[in-house]
């Protein structure tokens, strides 16, 4: 076969994978699709990848073979293990592998940076982005695994070790770009790079998370993008800037969600706000206690019921209790939905997620305004590990550190019931009024013990 039909092949080849990635990240848009949006994808990687490696005639197929037969194996066996709660931290490493694997595949290329300036400036940015990504996205995953503590820290140390070290790669990353092709000032370029990371993500809170794996996400798609300008590989560029615009896109998403602004959420600091009324000026003797009895005769008389999941809904592994509630619950008649509000959780679609491994039925699973325009014709509103998305403050006192932030408004429903082990603030550390409320119960316990005695009860009953 001639050069230029092998050359014909290949971007064939390439446009279908490029057309692979479209329709999947497309069919990842929509619950039901998402599974065949991932397997296309998938399709268009796979393909990429050979095509790649038998053009550039790096490996014989021979270790192309063995290649993808350990890189399944190892897929196969972290998703068979990984438990749904920890899938935020394993987002969180795909990530990071995919930064630093555009950093080094540019290092391999750096000799081709002193044939052109704009070369040399795509080999700098796939340094600075991937290993950025690389070192934040492994900080992310040890903050969500409790590694390293999830609060937030404003510590200014923080803000001049990042201010320092972005200042540094920037001048190093000149001094590269004068010198292009020195393998040395590169690498020299990535450590310093790597520091940066640690210093982006190191102040962030843990309840930020949603957003900060978004913009990781977008990082290392940007940083792909670059790397297949340093190696002239079309699907590479395609691939990258569609990871890259679409985790953009979800970043503001997220942001909006949150009311919080990327600054303030790269800075992990919240509003300044004044003192607050204490937990005890807002609960003493008004919060009222409940039992699993009680709310299975509360359930008795209800037609229309919400269930709002939280992160606490994740760390007790309790999605499927709450299925079998819900299947209980509907075969007496009742209506069942549940509200999902788009940050709940330590990712982006992270309690979709849970639901759905649960067999939760797609078309039960409502958004945070759908919810909000008939929650007052909602009988009961189950809130299982959730806080701050559902604390009124953030509606009602302009004062408070979450003012703004959209809420699924759950205090305006008939009764609240909540699961929660104590009354211990969520992630913004303060006390929610809902607690108090005349309309709310507490029902407090591990969130799967409790819904277990709950559906015992309604059974029973």
């Amino acid at each position: 076969m001639s050069d230029t039909a092998f050359e014909i092949i290949r971007n064939l080849f390439y446009l279908l994978a490029a057309a692979l990635f479209i329709f999947g990240i497309k069919g990842l848009g929509h619950p039901r699709t998402a599974v065949r949006g991932n397997l296309l994808g998938a399709a268009g990687m796979l393909l990429a990848i050979v095509v790649t490696l038998v053009d550039r005639q790096i490996l014989g197929w021979g270790w192309i073979i063995v290649g993808l037969v350990i890189g399944t194996g190892v897929g196969v066996v972290v998703a068979v293990r990984i438990q749904m709660t920890a899938m935020p931290q394993l987002v969180a490493l795909f990530n990071g592998f995919g930064g630093i694997a555009s950093a080094i595949v540019a290092g391999a290329f750096v000799a081709k940076a002193a044939d052109s300036r704009q070369v040399a400036f795509a080999t700098i940015a796939s340094g600075i982005i991937g290993a950025v990504t690389f070192s934040g996205s492994v900080l992310a995953f040890a903050k969500l695994q409790g590694l390293v503590s999830g609060r937030p820290n404003t510590n200014p140390l923080f803000k001049v070790g990042n201010a320092v070290s972005t200042l540094a790669a920037l001048a190093v990353g000149y001094a590269f770009l004068m010198n292009p092709g020195l393998e040395w000032i590169y690498w020299g370029l990535f450590l310093i790079a790597l520091v940066v990371g640690v210093f982006l993500v190191l102040p962030i809170g843990g309840a930020d998370m949603p957003v900060i794996i978004c913009l990781l996400n977008s990082y290392s798609g940007l940083a792909a993008a670059a790397t297949g300008f340093v190696i002239s590989n079309t699907v590479l560029i395609i691939a990258g800037s569609l990871v890259g615009a679409s985790g953009l896109i979800l970043t503001r998403i997220m942001c909006v969600a949150m009311n919080r602004s990327l600054i303030n959420v790269l800075f992990g600091v919240m509003a300044e706000v004044g003192e607050g009324p204490s937990a005890d000026e807002i609960y003493a003797g008004k919060v009222k206690s409940t039992t699993p009895e009680e709310v299975a005769m509360l359930f008795d008389g209800a037609r229309r019921v919400l269930i709002v999941p939280g992160y606490g809904m994740a760390v007790a592994q309790a999605q499927h209790v709450v299925r079998d509630l819900a299947n209980v619950l509907e075969a007496q008649g009742v209506d069942v939905e549940f509200g999902i509000h788009p940050v709940a959780g330590r990712m982006p679609g992270h309690m979709n997620v849970l639901l759905a491994e649960a067999d939760v039925p797609y078309d039960k699973l409502k958004e945070m305004d759908e919810v909000n325009s008939t929650m007052e014709q909602v009988d009961v509103v189950m809130v299982i590990g959730a806080n701050d998305v559902v604390n009124p403050d953030a509606r009602e006192n302009p004062e408070s550190p979450i003012a703004g932030m959209p809420i699924i408004n759950v205090d305006k429903a008939k009764t609240v019931v909540v699961v929660k082990r104590s009354l211990n603030p969520g992630f913004a550390g303060i006390p929610n009024p809902l607690f108090a409320a005349d309309n709310c119960l507490m029902m407090y316990g591990d969130g799967k013990q409790a819904v277990l005695e709950l559906v015992g009860a309604l059974k029973a009953g």
